[in-house]
């Protein structure tokens, strides 16, 4: 592996990591910053939306609302990296806690980011985000996800 590769792959890494960090402070703003202005998403695996970053970036936001506290856990990504083209495969780890009359309810959720990156002039960027291998422990009763709209 040259040294490009190496930085190629440190620096998708700093992205991957960004993501988690902006998601768990609820800092939509730096997602810009993460995913290309025309990058599309299917986060239906999970019971989210699939649409394009217009359309994700402020249902993000909603649908984190009535979760006071998440900590999006990423595994070690495998990472492709094909001259200005990569490919990730991210697993993460998700406990949410839900705001709830009587109680807070902790649960956990699990799936895998499989991504497609570009380098743009600012560094690289996802361009496509789907969930995969989704799981969940202890869901809340009655709790509907928001969606897009």
């Amino acid at each position: 592996m040259d040294l490009r590769a190496v930085s190629d792959i440190i620096e998708i890494q700093q992205l991957l990591a960004t993501y988690v960090y902006a998601i768990d402070a609820k800092d939509f703003d730096t997602l810009d910053r993460v995913f290309t202005p025309d990058a599309t998403f299917d986060y239906s695996v999970t019971g989210g939306e699939i649409g394009d970053y217009a359309t994700i970036k402020p249902w993000l936001a909603k649908a984190l609302a009535p979760f006071p506290v998440t900590q999006h856990l990423i595994g070690l990504p495998l990472i492709r990296v094909d001259g200005d083209r990569a490919t990730s495969r991210t697993m993460l780890f998700n406990p949410m806690q839900l705001a709830q009359p009587g109680g807070d309810h902790l649960f956990f959720v699990g799936a895998t980011y499989v991504d497609d990156l570009v380098r743009t002039p600012d560094g690289w960027r996802i361009t496509r985000r789907a969930e995969a291998d989704p799981w969940v422990k202890d869901p809340p009763q009655n709790f509907t996800p928001e969606k897009a709209g």
